[in-house]
């Protein structure tokens, strides 16, 4: 029996996919819910499973945009699975020490016998390798260039005359090194990504507002309890994102403006603070969302951005885990990034960038001190959202980030901390 294997439907609004990479070959024998390829959406990147043992025949090439619902492969379910992969091995082992003696036999009457002497009846090259036309020659000596230091694209590496005109002087630039290109396809979710941002800067009027946090707090916090946070929490780890996604949480029920988006002349407000996590994966830049944010804890928020880091890594991620998002955190400081301006993730108003923390000093009651500081920017359509509105906000999360105990805990650490 032949089975035809479609492509699914990754979710609604996804019409057709691409086929990353084939992960088996025509003809091999898969096993059913075996990954056969992975394929790229605008969304995310999908295994695709085999529905059935057999035979595989592949219909489609890596690269292929392929429709939702198009076969893509058959499989031969009444093929019987291989025995054992030890005597195909074997095979071409033997043939290939058969076969050496006869490619040998071959080449030595051609080397030694007599009929080597038609040879030159072999058409003669008219001009050597790297030999100018007339024409051509003018052009290098007018621009005072070597013909041996170009390559020629005209019949048997003559320098045609379009050769010479292209030809640029070296002035004084070293030789020799190597000047190749690499044309690759974007995949089709790196395309939608690009996409999207463009769609991003020229649909809304974005502006960006800075500020800088002193991190010195944070850095006490988790320097007091991190091990005894991990230690409860099973190896989670207590790291930077909870504190500013709980900082930002506080912030979007202060400025709810920030918390919104457009919609044609309508304005879409949310009483939730789904936020969407700017993390790197395999295959580029995702962006899963944290649920209701604003009701997890630290321990909770921890725990479901590992989670979802660890899906887009694996390749794992879903459409479902991408959606939807009302607000977005990007942390460029993991790469090393001092400062930046994020673009907005439409059709969300704002975004928040954190950016690596540096030691500097500052002024405090008077007196100079070293304390570790992060610049953060947040980005925001000012369509929709005001001045006061996006600064009162950065200043909160500052506020927030500055006095976590109080503001983000309760006064208490160790409670919230659920140690």
């Amino acid at each position: 029996m032949i089975l035809e294997m479609k492509v699914p439907s990754p979710g609604e609004s996804i019409k057709e996919v691409e086929i990353a990479t084939w992960l088996v070959k025509d003809g091999d024998y898969v096993e059913k819910d075996q990954a056969i390829a992975e394929v790229d959406s605008d969304k995310a990147t999908l295994e695709l499973p085999a529905e059935a043992s057999g035979t595989i025949t592949l219909k489609a090439e890596e690269g292929d945009a392929v429709a939702v619902g198009a076969v893509v492969c058959l499989i031969d379910t009444s093929a019987a699975k291989p025995s054992g992969s030890a005597p195909a091995a074997e095979a071409p082992k033997a043939e290939a020490k058969t076969e050496a003696p006869k490619a040998e036999v071959k080449a030595s009457p051609e080397a030694s016998g007599p009929k080597a002497a038609p040879a030159p009846t072999a058409a003669p090259t008219t001009y050597a390798t790297g030999t100018p036309s007339p024409a051509a020659r003018k052009i290098l000596d007018e621009k005072n260039i070597a013909p041996a230091t170009i390559t020629g694209t005209g019949k048997d590496g003559r320098i045609t005359k379009e050769d010479a005109v292209n030809a640029v002087p070296s002035m004084g630039t070293p030789t020799g090194g190597s000047r190749g290109t690499d044309r690759t396809k974007l995949s089709m979710l790196r395309r939608k990504v690009a996409e999207r941002l463009v769609s991003a800067k020229n649909e809304t009027a974005m502006l960006t507002t800075f500020n800088e946090v002193n991190m010195t707090p944070i850095n006490q916090i988790r320097n007091e309890y991190k091990d005894a946070f991990k230690a409860k929490h099973g190896g989670l780890g207590l790291g930077f994102m909870s504190f500013f996604t709980k900082a930002v949480t506080r912030a979007l029920q202060l400025y709810p403006d920030v918390n919104s988006m457009m919609d044609g002349d309508y304005k879409i407000a949310y009483d939730f603070a789904d936020i969407s996590i700017a993390v790197s994966g395999p295959k580029g830049l995702m962006v899963p969302v944290v649920r209701n944010a604003e009701l997890l804890t630290f321990r909770g928020i921890e725990a479901e951005i590992k989670r979802l880091a660890l899906r887009a890594r694996d390749g794992q991620i879903t459409v479902d885990d991408m959606t939807g998002g009302t607000f977005t955190i990007t942390n460029g400081g993991v790469f090393g990034s001092m400062l930046s301006t994020p673009i907005i993730n439409p059709p969300q108003s704002g975004i928040l960038g954190m950016h690596n923390i540096i030691e500097r000093p500052i002024a405090v009651n008077g007196k100079v001190e070293i304390h570790p500081m992060m610049y953060v920017a947040l980005s925001y359509d000012h369509r929709i959202i005001d001045g006061r509105e996006s600064v009162g906000f950065l200043v909160a999360v500052k506020e927030a980030l500055e006095n976590p105990v109080e503001l983000l805990m309760n006064g208490d650490a160790k409670r919230a901390l659920e140690l």
